[in-house]
């Protein structure tokens, strides 16, 4: 069944997955994202393969859009804000820097791979970040509390769907059930991604204001 998003519980902490392929924790007030990959149409060029620079104004544009709708307290994003530290241009930097005033909320970045040696003000980092019982990380971790949750990204998780013979891919939430690790979805326009395991629960984003869970 399609819905515009889908809240479960952890122990005691409500979590909403959005189709902006953001996940909102109404009781703190934090908004989660990841694997942007800012400038990677960039580090492409740099590397002689021509990709438009769209996809950055796109990212910009899509991030203060789910500001303005939940109004969070603290953006949390769970690494690879950036695509490589050489493919950060001034303006590109001075974007990020700026964001934190633009969109009247705190920024925070977890960091990720592709994040080693960027550095930007404004923004605070964490290699791992804890609140209550979950786990904050870019990629995930091995728990040995089962009443911990870690919540990751670095997977860029998605999933094929069949209709009337097509094949579709989506990008997805995806739960290792086992594990209790939850990924998010890549939330970079410019970023490719890697099929689900079959044991893995997973909810598909079928479009800007639809999730389904399958």
């Amino acid at each position: 069944m399609k819905k515009s998003s889908f809240k479960f519980y952890w122990e005691d902490t409500l979590l909403e997955m959005l189709p902006s392929r953001a996940l909102f924790l109404p009781e703190t007030k934090e908004l989660l994202i990841c694997d942007i990959h800012l400038g990677k149409a960039d580090y492409f060029q740099q590397n002689g393969i021509p990709l438009t620079n769209k996809s950055d104004e796109n990212n910009f544009a899509r991030i203060k859009t789910i500001v303005k709708k939940y109004s969070p307290e603290n953006l949390l994003i769970l690494g690879d804000l950036f695509h490589s530290k050489y493919s950060i241009s001034k303006a590109l930097q001075k974007k990020v820097e700026d964001l934190p005033e633009i969109l009247k909320t705190n920024i925070e970045l977890v960091l990720g791979n592709h994040d080693v040696g960027c550095d930007i003000k404004n923004i605070k980092t964490f290699d791992v970040k804890k609140n209550k019982n979950i786990i904050f990380s870019h990629e995930p971790f091995n728990l040995t509390n089962n009443k911990t949750l870690n919540i990751c990204g670095h997977y860029h998780p998605k999933l094929y769907l069949k209709n009337n013979g097509d094949k579709l891919s989506f990008r997805c939430f995806a739960m290792d059930m086992h594990k209790n690790v939850l990924y998010l979805p890549a939330f970079g326009d410019l970023t490719g991604g890697y099929p689900c395991k079959k044991s893995f629960k997973k909810w598909a984003i079928v479009s800007d204001e639809e999730i389904i869970e399958t």
